[in-house]
């Protein structure tokens, strides 16, 4: 299929995390069949464990190099999609309160214009908090309000 990325080495990384979950398995049932003090089970909880923490240290030396690095976000298809989100309602929540977030979150989505088009209609809200809005630094700086009342 032309253009089509194969998602090889994510794959490979979750079947070594349901390889390791069944060696947790293996482990758990070994440490529950132990007697008292003396557990003949130790090698098999060793070597799963051992293994796990290979088999996950080379999965994600794997999925780093030949995914994680050279990643890049594309800035403007980001702030595409965060202006077609409902998020920034949701971020507007310590300032207007759920209802009235929840309430322009539905108009956003049965208009299908984006909350900077829906905000400027609303006659009860300040110039102040709908031009913080357009600010995304603003929606994610973690501050106790990050909106102005």
């Amino acid at each position: 299929m032309p253009g089509k990325v194969n998602p090889v080495v994510p794959e490979v990384v979750n079947q070594v995390a349901f390889q390791i979950i069944g060696y947790d398995l293996t482990v758990t049932l070994a440490s529950e069949a132990g007697q008292l003090q003396l557990n003949v089970m130790e090698p098999v909880i060793a070597y799963n464990i051992l293994h796990s923490l290979e088999l996950l240290t080379n999965a994600v030396d794997v999925l780093h190099t030949k995914c994680v690095v050279g990643i890049t976000a594309n800035a403007e298809t980001c702030r595409r999609h965060l202006e077609a989100s409902t998020a920034v309602a949701t971020a507007m929540t310590p300032a207007i309160g759920y209802e009235r977030a929840a309430e322009l979150a539905k108009q956003v989505l049965s208009s299908g214009k984006t909350i900077r088009e829906v905000l400027p209609e609303q006659p009860d809200l300040s110039e102040d908090l709908i031009a913080q809005t357009a600010d995304p630094h603003l929606l994610t700086r973690p501050t106790r309000s990050r909106l102005a009342s």
